[in-house]
């Protein structure tokens, strides 16, 4: 490999990783605050799936990827809410309400989604990193999503909002201790119902970003579970928004391996490298999800049955 190819190699990378993880970003984030408050979405791949059909076909009818990433975050909202709504019932357990709705909003999207499947719709603008490089391979690497600010500013804001916000102390109050929080005379189910609705709108904001900007388009499989995986990669962050950020990235390079490799000439083991998330994520679960330990950071209630 020559010096040139492995520039390449790491820019595409680097960009890979910026790009791909942005998706996991936003998704990674909005299930830090759902879980904050001690609610649990395993619905978040329905939530992502159907706010990328609905962002596509937003900014296909308007003409405009802004009302399109509005109306996608808005149908994770939506779907993320009833979750809230319906986990807030007696005798209503998180885990399967939330492979319930995941199977309503993968349904909904692939039924509602079919006349979009041929379509092209605006797209999200790219912001050009690689205007140092004279190198076209290194420019056309760092084209990143103009969503991607925004991921970083709200892993900042949420970080900042659960240390330092009244608002963020109860959705931790919540979380940690559902007794407390009724004896300090706030709504336990309002709460998390909040919390998982403000949830669902950032996680539909990585769901646009899956067909406005990469890959850009909306087909039945483009989530590749993307939002199961979200779920390990908040434990693997410790329920630390900033570690959110630091580990959608690292899943981000890990997913962009493979086409790096296949820009630069080498073809061999493509379809190996790009199972390396799905690896990341077995491992993570393994070296955390111990029989009888509960994960450090993780919020009291979660640890509890429900």
């Amino acid at each position: 490999m020559t010096a040139d190819q492995g520039i390449a190699l790491v820019a595409g990378i680097v960009g890979g990783a910026l790009r791909v993880g942005v998706p996991f970003l936003f998704v990674s984030l909005g299930e830090c605050l759902t879980e904050k408050s001690g609610r649990i979405n395993l619905g978040l791949e329905g939530v992502l799936v159907l706010s990328a059909m609905t962002a596509f076909g937003g900014a296909y009818l308007t003409g405009s990827p802004w009302l399109g990433v509005l109306a996608g975050a808005t149908a994770g909202a939506l779907l993320a809410t009833l979750h809230g709504v319906l986990c807030s019932l007696p005798r209503v357990n998180d885990v399967a309400t939330g492979i319930a709705l995941m199977l309503l909003g993968t349904g909904l999207a692939f039924y509602l989604g079919k006349p979009l499947i041929q379509p092209q719709a605006p797209q999200i603008p790219a912001l050009a990193l690689g205007g140092w490089s004279d190198s076209p391979v290194v420019q056309s690497a760092l084209q990143v999503n103009a969503l991607l600010p925004l991921g970083i500013v709200l892993a900042v804001a949420l970080w900042w909002a659960f240390a330092r916000t009244r608002w963020g102390l109860l959705v931790r109050l919540a979380g940690d201790s559902a007794n407390a929080t009724r004896a300090l005379g706030y709504s336990v189910p309002g709460i998390r119902i909040a919390a998982t609705a403000a949830g669902g709108f950032i996680a539909g904001l990585g769901g646009a970003s899956l067909t406005l900007f990469y890959p850009g388009s909306w087909n039945e499989g483009i989530s590749s579970g993307q939002g199961l995986i979200a779920v390990a990669l908040v434990i693997f962050a410790r329920w630390s928004p900033l570690r959110c950020m630091v580990a959608a990235m690292l899943f981000g390079g890990a997913g962009a391996i493979g086409p790096a490799l296949q820009s630069v000439g080498v073809g061999w083991g493509y379809h190996l490298f790009n199972t390396v998330p799905y690896v990341l994520t077995l491992l993570i679960l393994v070296l955390t999800c111990k029989p009888g330990s509960v994960a450090a950071g993780s919020p009291g209630e979660l640890s509890s049955s429900k």
